[in-house]
């Protein structure tokens, strides 16, 4: 009776060693992005100006930007 003992429980030891918590991570890729505003004073070249609109239409599509109010 002993022996039956101690093999399940070595059984039932070995099988939950087995089963390891499952994580499941979840990212917004929106939070750690913001818009990029520029300031009338800011010079920019053609190619910037085009990073910046790409980033923000980008964001509007994936994240739901939306145009904030000029002061």
């Amino acid at each position: 009776m002993d022996a039956r003992l101690i093999i399940i429980g070595a059984l039932a030891l070995a099988c939950s060693a087995c089963a390891a918590p499952q994580v499941r991570t979840v990212t917004d890729y929106c939070t750690p992005w913001r818009p990029i505003y520029v300031s009338r004073q800011d010079v920019l070249t053609d190619g910037t100006a085009r990073a910046i609109l790409e980033h923000d239409r980008t964001g509007a599509k994936l994240c739901g930007w939306t145009p904030s109010k000029v002061k």
